[in-house]
């Protein structure tokens, strides 16, 4: 068989075995064994290459980064922020939905990861926005799409991911999605507040009210502890304290004696339990970096990149209809596979055209962000809008049309503006120096 058969052939059976369901380490193994027999490539030599670049420093931020998420989520810290920012919107209309968004943005500026800020915030927030009148459809799915700001404000796994496997800075990558990140946030609050006029809501007494700002010192006083974690990590990094690797070890030392201690989340059965589910998620994420990796290096062996580069400029060689089209891939991937398989897979394989368009590699980091953290709450993925109906308590049909409009009103316009104007992701890095 020649490449391009040999190569067609193999995504097709990446494809069938995703849909089938297949655990992802056996679908990227199954495609990269069919493209090992045939496509005239070692895999021996591909493992042992794979197992070099895991040992990398850089990755071990990933693997930290989750278990400070896990810890996080069973330590307190979310209710913390929760009743501090739950003082100054109170009698806001639509103002605990505006709650939930800040703090899934401000927890994801402390994980840098999705899961966290709908495992943390979403059995706090829910019930309480159904309490108020919020239907349940909507309130899950604004905590839910809220928890994907977690991908996009610093420090982000993905983009960890990003800078890692296109050697571009991590520091840079980080800052690139902070503006995006922000206008989602923003974006959201709005929607929220404009919807929540539709609902019969009950609104708080001015006497409850006058009552939770006289705990304004102590509300502060008790988030205090949470409200530090992402000024330590953050300032560290853009401080040149520690690295990004560094920082993860920080978050996760530091979640611990809050935990166990400030918040009392923690106790040493549940500790015991969380640092169970962050080793497992750690292993199967790991295993799958492994062969994606292999995968992806084959393709680059195989020269596939330069082949994608030729066929799409065979179509047009208009930019605009370019990105449009690199949108579309990144979005169908978002909808097949998790945010960290796209961005290994999918980013050695199209820098080389957004650099043919002109596009640096910060830019494209920015696009691959936006769009593929869109992946966790579109199916058939969807793994946080799945996490999201199961803590809510909600159906598909119930959180479906509030997740399209949040997505289709206040991302894809943000995803756009990452893609056609470039000063939104690169103007803080190069503000910064980077």
């Amino acid at each position: 068989m020649d490449l391009v058969t040999v190569v067609l052939i193999a995504i097709g059976l990446l494809i069938f075995l995703l849909m089938m369901s297949v655990p992802l380490p056996y679908c990227f193994g199954g495609a990269l064994m069919f493209m090992g027999l045939f496509g005239n490539v070692s895999v021996k030599s591909l493992f042992v290459w794979s197992f070099g670049q895991l040992v990398n420093t850089t990755l071990l931020a990933s693997p930290l980064f989750i278990l400070a998420g896990t810890l996080m989520g069973g330590s307190g810290i979310a209710k913390a922020l929760l009743d501090f920012v739950d003082i100054f919107i109170a009698r806001v209309r639509g103002g605990l939905g505006v709650v939930s968004v800040v703090t899934c943005a401000v927890i994801g500026a402390i994980s840098g990861s999705g899961f966290t800020g709908i495992a943390a915030t979403g059995p706090i927030m829910i019930p309480r926005m159904v309490e108020q009148g919020y239907p349940r459809g909507f309130a899950t799915a604004l905590v839910t799409c809220s928890s994907i700001l977690g991908l996009l404000i610093p420090p982000s796994v993905v983009m960890i991911m990003y800078g890692w496997v296109t050697e571009t800075s991590i520091l840079a990558c980080f800052l690139s999605t902070v503006i995006p990140g922000i206008l989602v946030t923003i974006l959201f609050s709005v929607i929220n507040v404009i919807w929540a006029k539709k609902f019969n809501l009950v609104m708080e007494s001015e006497e409850s009210v006058k009552q939770k700002r006289r705990e304004i010192v102590p509300r502060f006083t008790n988030a205090f502890p949470a409200l530090l974690m992402p000024v330590i990590i953050l300032g560290g990094i853009y401080g040149g304290i520690f690295t990004p690797t560094e920082a993860a070890a920080v978050a996760a030392i530091y979640s611990i004696p809050v935990g166990f201690w400030v918040y009392k989340g923690l106790k040493m059965g549940s500790f015991y339990e969380l640092l169970k589910e962050s080793a497992t998620s750690v292993g199967s994420i790991m295993t799958m970096i492994m062969f994606c990796l292999m995968l992806s290096q084959t393709l680059v062996l195989l020269k596939v990149p330069q082949m994608v580069v030729e066929l799409l400029m065979g179509l047009t060689t208009n930019k605009f209809y370019l990105l449009l089209l690199i949108n579309i891939v990144l979005f169908i991937a978002g909808m097949i596979v998790n945010d960290i398989t796209g961005i290994i897979l999918l980013g050695p394989l199209l820098l080389p055209l957004v650099l043919e368009l002109g596009l640096s590699p910060v830019h494209f980091g920015a696009i691959m962000g936006v769009n593929l953290s869109m992946g966790g709450v579109t199916p058939p993925y969807a793994s946080i809008l799945y996490l999201g109906m199961r803590i809510g308590k909600c159906e598909f049909s119930e959180i479906l049309y509030p997740t399209m409009v949040l997505l289709v009103l206040g991302y894809i316009p943000v995803v756009l503006l990452t893609t056609y104007w470039a000063p939104l992701s690169v103007w803080l890095p190069s503000l910064l120096g980077y």
